[in-house]
């Protein structure tokens, strides 16, 4: 359970293959944490890679904090992450929140990053993607596991349960999170999207309400490839191996 300092406030990362050459970012989504990767797909990348894995704030076992969610604020959290870890550039994969924090990234710090992955990044201006925070609830949350976890062959308790719907209160009702996010409404209208030049693939699920989101993206970048992959917005877990492949051979290549 490795905790370091980042900007004096405690952020939980893990990390495997430390002596591999190049380096890979996993960023998670919100309501969520490292683990997500942790099991499945970071192994796969580790036979390639370092790889890098952390909880965002508040999130997992990093330290809460009530402000601070918007875009540039957790791209700056990112970058301080990489000065400790004296990580100059990296390659970057980030999923639904997180994708939108490795959007972010990319445009802000070009020069930090290698390849780009975003896996399922909702368009922040869509009510229907926006309704999937909406929608967590202790009810989301035991569908969720009923019909999810059991793929990952890592089945969640009722403590560990208990515990994602404590982090979902606090975030949701305690801190400036949903604020942050409906400021960033206008999100993919920015021209610095248009700009991108990073290699960048896009994984989504061909049945997810963000689908839309990623052939919007699609467009939008350049260099980018869109893979729907059969499955909805949760594909991570329901499909990790392909996942993990996928991203390693994008990243190898």
């Amino acid at each position: 359970m490795p905790v370091i300092q980042v900007n004096q406030r405690e952020v939980h990362i893990q990390e495997l293959n430390k002596g591999a050459a190049e380096t890979v970012l996993l960023i998670h989504g919100m309501f969520s944490n490292l683990s997500v990767y942790y099991f499945n797909i970071a192994p796969v990348l580790a036979e390639h890679f370092h790889v890098v894995m952390y909880d965002l704030k508040s999130h997992g076992m990093s330290e809460r904090v009530l402000e601070g969610y918007d875009l540039n604020s957790m791209t700056d959290d990112l970058c301080a992450l990489m000065d400790v870890l004296k990580l100059e550039k990296v390659h970057l994969a980030g999923y639904s929140f997180g994708g939108l924090i490795a959007l972010k990234m990319a445009m802000r710090f070009p020069e930090r990053l290698g390849k780009l992955v975003v896996i399922e990044a909702p368009d922040p201006n869509d009510e229907k993607t926006r309704g999937i925070i909406d929608d967590y609830s202790r009810e989301f949350l035991e569908h969720y596991v009923a019909n999810f976890t059991d793929t990952t062959k890592v089945k969640m308790g009722k403590r560990q349960m208990e515990r994602n719907h404590q982090m979902y209160e606090y975030l949701f009702y305690q801190t400036s999170i949903k604020e942050d996010m409906i400021l960033e409404s206008g999100f993919f209208s920015t021209p610095e999207i248009n700009a991108l030049e990073k290699d960048t693939l896009l994984l989504y699920g061909a049945a997810s309400d963000c689908l839309q989101a990623g052939k919007q993206l699609n467009k939008l970048i350049s260099n980018s490839d869109l893979i729907p992959l059969d499955g909805d917005h949760n594909i991570p877990i329901q499909k990790p191996e392909m996942v993990a492949n996928i991203v390693a051979g994008f990243f190898i290549n």
